[in-house]
């Protein structure tokens, strides 16, 4: 009866030394699991960072490649502007020496613009002492004041010469144009005050108011000699009134005296 008491006991003891070994196996197991878990838990953190540190190099990637394909961008347009500014500045060095040059030359033309300036004046002056006497005091005051202006400091030399080029275009439009004016004129032994009538230069008349006298410049004599024909009497006013248009133009009958040949 001893004997099967221990028995039991020992199956018992035995039943209990087994439930405790699985139990511990069953909690070392489940240790094991919990640690794969963590580790798998860390491994996907791990994972999730490194993809977020992946898409942020990514991202600051995408921005950098933008970034420079605008400063390339940018880079190619400087370039474009500094070829065009290249250009330009050629062309300007080339035109500042093309003004140095030309300030040269006109330093040199100035220096020869005085002296020929001087030169008209005075043909001007002996042209109008040699061409018929129509508006002399005008055409002198004229070459006066060329004169005095040859002596302005205000005024430069190119100004002068186109004064005196002015003033040879006004004396040739007078060989163009009929004219009328009232001027004094020696009649007889008397200055009486008359109408003249300018056809250009081929003809200069006058005749009095009253136009009862009616004379013409002679070139050859160089005096006013009287006409006696009636009919340029009526010529000459005609041709007044003409050049102050106060009638149509029309055909005149005026003493014009025969142009010499030149020798």
């Amino acid at each position: 009866m001893k004997n099967h008491r221990y028995k039991i006991r020992a199956y018992f003891s035995t039943v209990l030394a087994v439930a405790f070994s699985a139990l511990m196996s069953v909690s070392a197991s489940g240790a094991d699991v919990d640690k794969a878990l963590d580790a798998s838990a860390n491994k996907t953190a791990a994972a999730k960072a490194s993809q977020q540190r992946i898409d942020s190099v990514s991202d600051q990637t995408s921005d950098l490649f933008q970034d420079f394909k605008q400063v390339n961008k940018q880079v190619e347009g400087l370039q474009v502007y500094n070829a065009q500014l290249e250009a330009q500045i050629a062309h300007q060095q080339q035109t500042m020496a093309d003004l140095e040059a030309s300030i040269e030359n006109a330093a040199v033309m100035e220096r020869q613009i005085t002296p020929l300036t001087l030169k008209m004046i005075h043909s001007l002056e002996q042209f109008i002492s040699l061409d018929i006497p129509f508006l002399l005091d005008e055409r002198h005051q004229r070459v006066a004041h060329l004169r005095e202006n040859l002596s302005r400091a205000d005024l430069s030399a190119a100004e002068k010469f186109r004064q005196v080029l002015e003033a040879y275009k006004i004396e040739s439009e007078y060989g163009t144009r009929i004219d009328s004016y009232t001027d004094m004129v020696t009649v007889g032994s008397q200055d009486r005050e008359v109408n003249i009538l300018r056809v250009g230069r081929i003809a200069l008349m006058y005749q009095t108011s009253d136009q009862k006298v009616t004379g013409a410049w002679d070139q050859k004599t160089k005096q006013w000699v009287v006409l006696e024909d009636s009919d340029y009497r009526s010529a000459v006013a005609k041709g007044i009134r003409m050049a102050k248009k106060q009638v149509a133009v029309d055909i005149l009958s005026l003493p014009i005296q025969a142009p010499e040949v030149a020798r």
